[in-house]
């Protein structure tokens, strides 16, 4: 139709412009923030600059909802403007089909969006990350608390409150293990664990076993065959969301199998697809309000841009705290915010102004 060629002709400008604009300003922020570091350990100009170019995906990925909203609300405001949005009410199109076109725009933001966060975001921003420390002469940080260790192929499962490396102590200890089949043999929950170099001595520890076909406990008599080294116990943290979509299904699947807390990481994957909603969601608010400014249409519609983004993320990052935390599901978690603001959106739509 000659009004959705129109209306994408008068859209794709402002969108190139803002998101170079927002792009930029993410990259010079990020630069600035580590400036003073890499100047006092004398990086050099061409790591800086490699640092600043792998952030570029990262920069895009969150800066392209809120380029989106601003270069739709925009493009609505500008038809407002010169009257062309009237004349074509007027003529007999109702509003929502005029919409359509940017409301496709943002349906196929929304699946680029999912494929370049885990083909292209993900794999630039830890290398960005390796370079940022190197640069800063920052070691890689170690995370010792609530550590989770399979060995002899999965059969043998340590969950460990906290590891305490110079001592090589392990405080809360539980280890689970499994036969071939990944059927229940036995379980150890000891206070500490402490190594003697030669194998883990246990203290204050029970053992869990069944005994004709019930499972009974008693004191854990000395034992020499936990010989896991410490070494595996002081390892860097895996978090669901540093990973693919396919890797964080894996994690999540591994935890649960494995009967160890999940919820965070089922958060987190179930986070990288609502994410990906927001570029529909945020066409759907700046169809609703994009139309609503006759006068000094750049500032009210950047103000709506910002002040929209800002609520959303204020009410995305605590539905996703709350599902952490237990306190609602991973899945309401996750996608509470985006179906909130889809029947905003959807409401404001129908009630526009025109």
């Amino acid at each position: 139709m000659i009004i959705d060629r129109y209306i994408v002709k008068q859209f794709i400008p402002v969108f190139i412009f803002s998101s170079i604009m927002f792009v930029t300003l993410l990259c010079l922020i990020d630069l600035f923030l580590n400036l003073v570091h890499y100047l006092n350990y004398e990086a050099e100009f061409s790591e800086i600059m490699r640092a600043s170019i792998y952030y570029i995906p990262k920069s895009f990925s969150l800066a392209l909802p809120i380029a989106l909203l601003f270069a739709s609300a925009y493009t609505l405001g500008d038809l407002s403007a010169r009257n062309e949005l009237t004349s074509i009410i007027t003529s007999g199109i109702p509003f929502w089909r005029l919409s359509l076109s940017l409301m496709v725009i943002g349906l196929l933001a929304s699946v680029f969006a999912f494929f370049f966060e885990d083909y292209a975001v993900i794999p630039t921003f830890k290398e960005k990350n390796i370079i940022t420390r190197r640069l800063r002469n920052q070691k890689q940080p170690e995370q010792n608390s609530d550590i989770v260790v399979k060995t002899r192929d999965g059969n043998r499962i340590y969950s460990v409150d906290y590891y305490d490396t110079g001592n090589q102590t392990l405080n809360g200890v539980s280890i689970v293990e499994r036969d071939d089949n990944g059927n229940f043999i036995l379980q150890i929950r000891a206070t500490t664990a402490r190594w003697n170099g030669e194998f883990w001595a246990f203290n204050n520890a029970y053992i869990y076993e069944w005994e004709n076909r019930l499972l009974r406990v008693h004191n854990l008599p000395p034992v020499t065959d936990y010989t896991e080294s410490p070494d595996i116990f002081s390892r860097n943290s895996v978090d669901a969301a540093d990973l693919s979509a396919h890797d964080a299904a894996l994690l999540v699947k591994d935890l649960q199998q494995a009967g160890l807390p999940y919820i965070s990481a089922q958060a987190d994957y179930y986070h990288r697809f609502s994410f990906s909603a927001v570029s529909f969601i945020v066409i759907i608010l700046s169809i609703s309000t994009g139309g609503r400014f006759r006068k000094n249409i750049m500032l009210m519609s950047l103000l709506t841009s910002l002040s929209v983004s800002v609520v959303f993320y204020i009410m995305e990052m605590l539905s996703m705290m709350m599902a952490k935390l237990g306190y609602i599901k991973p899945l309401m978690g996750a996608w509470f915010p985006v179906a909130f603001f889809s029947l905003l959106g959807l409401m404001l739509v129908v009630h526009a102004k025109t």
